[in-house]
């Protein structure tokens, strides 16, 4: 009988785990609740109208058509006995494994808050950017109704969060109001729009060393996106959203369009392993693993990417990717009863953001490189991580028809029509 190996999860780390098992004696079964690979780092390119969600996914069955050893199921793991080695999906199918990827990544987090989610729109999923995009085009329409009033909370926007996503979400707004939708409306002008980023931080981007915060931020102002850190979130709500400074005074931004870059939690799949396991956990709640990203007592079960912790790893792309491959390499040396590699280590290629047209930050392999050069530099990375050969084509004809006419071909308003409070 074959080896059973269940991944669950398709984003980088299942991705990544699958395909490092292409030559193992393993029958491998991948299980997600989406028939898609999403490349979440372009994410913010749908919710912004520049990118439309098919050109930053990827079918799962089309990506593993030739690997014969791999099948993809469609659906949601909900219960795990690792006693029994059983998974069981949402509808009933019960699947048994001899060793178990957990590869679940992340949600949202509102810190407790879930109360803000109607109002604070979060961008985790494909629906989510979809719906991002309809608040942020629907808020300019809403302007244009009222007749140009002045000071109109249609024309605030808030994103909340300092982080890579929130920088690049203030910088494409910038560019929608500033350039996009110039000219498009009469009542209104949408360069005069407010952005406003807010982080209770003392600086933007706290993954990137001091001076690249400066540049960022530095960038961002000559975007016309105000920058405020230091501010704590304290309420949510249609008519906007409430601030205290570290001395307790209170600030209160009117605002109808508030957008989500904050924290993210570990997902219900995530604490059903914690449940059946009793891994130990950190103050998110992600269990924590061994340095081969097994679990304590638990051999036969990984986790990688956002889902484990170690070393207190970022949450992005390149670590699920690294961790992927090696639980793969891991599981396969295994079965061919060969000596397991050391502990995983992390090979930290750098961290970039972008902030707008030829404008970025990255720290690349030590190096710290702000402009054009970067701005470069992460298109093309962005673009070779790209699953499919199609997708990298129409990416980079959507952003050279972008950079020269300031276009966005994918701003269509779509999905239910929400309360305008919302």
């Amino acid at each position: 009988m074959p080896h059973k190996v269940l991944v669950l999860g398709g984003g980088f780390a299942g991705l990544s785990a699958v395909r490092a098992l292409r030559k193992a004696n393993a029958e491998v079964t991948l299980v997600d609740r989406r028939n898609f690979h999403l490349f979440q780092p372009l994410l913010y390119q749908v919710a912004t109208g520049s990118l439309s969600p098919s050109e930053i996914s990827s079918p799962l069955r089309s990506i593993f058509r030739k690997q014969r050893n791999a099948r993809v199921l469609l659906g949601e793991a909900t219960h795990i006995d690792a006693t029994a080695r059983t998974v069981t999906l949402s509808e009933g199918t019960r699947l048994e494994y001899d060793t178990l990827v957990v590869a679940a990544g992340s949600v949202t987090s509102y810190f407790g808050h879930d109360n803000w989610a109607p109002y604070a729109q979060c961008l985790k999923s494909i629906e989510d950017a979809t719906e991002m995009r309809r608040r942020i085009f629907t808020a300019f329409e809403n302007a244009e109704l009222e007749g140009g009033a002045p000071n109109t909370p249609w024309l605030t926007f808030v994103i909340v969060g300092g982080g890579a996503t929130g920088v690049e979400l203030a910088g494409a707004l910038s560019e929608i109001a500033r350039k996009t939708l110039k000219d498009d409306f009469r009542s209104i002008k949408p360069e005069m729009a407010q952005l406003i980023l807010v982080d209770q931080a003392p600086r933007i981007l706290p993954a990137f060393s001091e001076h690249l915060s400066s540049k960022a931020e530095a960038t961002l102002f000559s975007l016309g996106v105000r920058v405020r850190c230091g501010l704590k979130v304290t309420d949510i709500n249609s008519d906007g959203v409430k601030l205290q400074h570290a001395d307790g005074t209170p600030l209160e931004i009117p605002a109808k369009t508030v957008l989500w870059a904050g924290g993210v939690a570990v997902p219900t799949i995530v604490k059903e392993l914690v449940r059946a396991t009793g891994a130990p956990v950190d103050s998110r709640g992600r269990p924590r693993v061994l340095p081969d990203l097994t679990l304590p007592e638990h051999k036969e079960i990984f986790v990688a990417g956002d889902t484990a912790a170690l070393d207190n790893l970022p949450g992005v792309a390149q670590v699920a990717l690294q961790q992927g491959d090696y639980v793969g390499s891991v599981i396969a040396k295994r079965l061919k009863s060969s000596a397991a590699p050391g502990p995983f280590h992390y090979s930290d290629r750098g961290d970039m953001a972008v902030i707008g047209r030829a404008a970025a930050v990255a720290k690349i392999f030590g190096y710290e490189v702000a402009g054009w050069l970067a701005w470069y530099i992460w298109a093309f990375i962005h673009i070779l991580y790209l699953i499919e050969f199609q997708s990298r084509i129409i990416v980079v004809v959507r952003w050279a028809f972008q950079y020269l006419t300031f276009s966005r071909g994918a701003r269509l308003i779509t999905g239910p029509d929400h309360e305008k409070s919302s």
